[in-house]
């Protein structure tokens, strides 16, 4: 068993076919070719386009992640790649790839939570991060706060009750008619927007960490269409804001109180929704307040890609888990 192997990561679970390589928590390359182009003419996902886009650019994403890390199919020690959760077809992609270069070469395959992945990102920006520490997750199918306790254990403190911020956040989008994805274009309208318009406390008088996005999208569905049937105009940007405040503010709140009732010093973030700028600088200013070192990995490693599930795949391979090739794509995982 090595200390720093090189692990060649594969995520496929929804529009983004990606590969990378790394050694130990060295990033040595890390490629992607996307679908979204082609989606966002359909306003988002088409499983079977996705499908069949990954199966066109899984082989050509591999060869060029191997390239530019300048490492060769024999140096390799093992293959992590995401069995779940995602698009089932887009899954197995992407697994049966993993599969079949793990046989070929005879090393260990590593099967990976794509939300473990989200987790793990942060490894690959601080070389020196260890457990425990609090994580805030926030994407497209999840929105949690969890406890760091291992690089293999985590206690879930609290989550959603319905939507996802990432997903209330395509929805809005869909609602002010902005093109998908709806998370940045909604953040880049909210630039030019004030933070104005009344919105709904979430989960008002109720403590502890879970999060609820049902009644905010509600009322933003019903705002717009009252004003358009009343032929009164309003200002989108002005939506845009106010929801992104009423979305955000809670996160950054909730993980920082999270933090000081665990006495951890470290917070650390995954998921797409953590590239969006407001929360970051939001995240970094009430960490800062409140003495806390944060972790954000970088925008481009908390939306999809596969140097976080190769990460993943070093604890994996740490630990000696690694997995059958009877192994099959899940759809769904729970986040416990």
């Amino acid at each position: 068993m090595k200390e720093n192997p090189i692990i060649l990561g594969i995520e496929s679970s929804c529009d983004e076919t990606a590969a990378a390589v790394i050694r130990g928590r060295t990033i040595l390359s890390d490629e992607i070719i996307s679908s979204a182009a082609v989606q966002a003419k359909y306003g988002g996902v088409v499983p079977e386009i996705a499908s069949r886009a990954h199966t066109d650019a899984i082989g050509e994403v591999v060869s060029r992640a191997l390239d530019t890390a300048g490492i060769g199919k024999e140096e390799l020690d093992a293959v992590a790649v995401t069995y779940g959760a995602g698009l089932l077809g887009a899954l197995l992609v992407g697994l049966s790839f993993g599969k079949a270069l793990s046989y070929a070469l005879g090393i260990p395959l590593i099967g990976v939570n794509h939300i473990r992945g989200h987790l793990a990102a942060a490894y690959l920006e601080d070389e020196k991060l260890e457990p425990p520490f609090v994580t805030l997750l926030a994407s497209g199918g999840h929105t949690a706060i969890l406890y760091t306790k291992s690089y293999t254990e985590f206690e879930v403190l609290g989550g959603t009750r319905d939507d996802a911020a990432g997903e209330a956040f395509d929805k809005i989008a869909r609602v002010l008619s902005l093109p998908y994805p709806g998370g940045p274009q909604i953040e880049a309208l909210a630039r030019t927007g004030q933070n104005r318009i009344p919105m709904p406390k979430m989960l008002k008088g109720l403590g502890g960490y879970d999060f609820s996005y049902s009644g905010l999208k509600t009322h933003i569905i019903n705002y717009v269409h009252t004003m358009s049937q009343r032929g009164e105009e309003f200002c989108a940007a002005d939506v845009a804001c106010s929801f992104q405040h009423a979305a955000l503010d809670i996160l950054a709140e909730k993980v920082v109180e999270a933090a000081k009732e665990r006495g951890v010093k470290t917070v650390t973030a995954g998921g797409g929704v953590i590239a969006n700028g407001y929360l970051r600088e939001l995240l970094q200013a009430q960490c800062g307040r409140a003495g806390l070192k944060l972790v954000l990995p970088a925008k481009k490693r908390c939306t999809d890609n596969a140097a976080m599930i190769a990460a993943e795949g070093l604890i994996g391979y740490r630990a000696g888990n690694f997995s059958p090739l009877t192994l099959n794509a899940a759809a769904s995982i729970p986040l416990r």
